[in-house]
């Protein structure tokens, strides 16, 4: 009897890659001449990354530079959760706070299941776990369709697929 074969659909972001692609955004805010006097800068704020300038089009722009960056390193923009994208005012100053979204939420979990069993091989069978969606089968070419099934998808989220058995 041939075992089952698997593998787990998870969002996961590699922080020191984002870590590292804020760093270079500071550096090119801090040197590009558009942003000189405007106060703009871009930091770590707990969990989340605070951007800041004198105008919600300077934030914009500062966002920008940043999702560039992020870009760049190989890092999904749908791992960006910036809530409305509308900068606060805030005394003098404009204000937009951004956060890393990490691990399935149990809605878009379910969303990926319901779109595996409605259009992917009757042979797949998928497993909420979690954070993470645990898809099984004997044959691995269901499991290849199914992946390129979810690479197709129009989720809201940066999807991996890891641990292929």
């Amino acid at each position: 009897m041939a075992s089952d074969s698997s593998f787990d659909v998870v969002s996961k972001v590699d922080r020191q890659e984002v870590d590292n692609a804020l760093n270079q955004a500071s550096k090119e805010i801090a040197q590009r001449y558009d942003f000189k006097g405007v106060g703009a800068s871009i930091t770590w704020s707990g969990e989340s990354v605070l951007m800041v300038a004198n105008s919600s089009e300077r934030v914009l722009a500062v966002l920008d530079v940043f999702q560039s960056k992020l870009i760049k390193r190989g890092i999904s923009l749908k791992a960006l959760d910036t809530g409305d994208g509308e900068p606060k005012p805030s005394g003098k100053e404009y204000r937009l706070a951004a956060s890393i979204k990490e691990g399935l939420s149990t809605e878009i979990a379910k969303q990926l299941a319901k779109i595996i069993r409605d259009e992917g091989p009757k042979t797949v069978k998928t497993q909420i776990q979690g954070d993470e969606l645990r898809v099984t089968s004997k044959s691995r070419d269901d499991l290849q369709a199914a992946i390129a099934l979810l690479k197709g998808a129009d989720v809201d989220a940066a999807l991996q697929f890891v641990n292929y058995r």
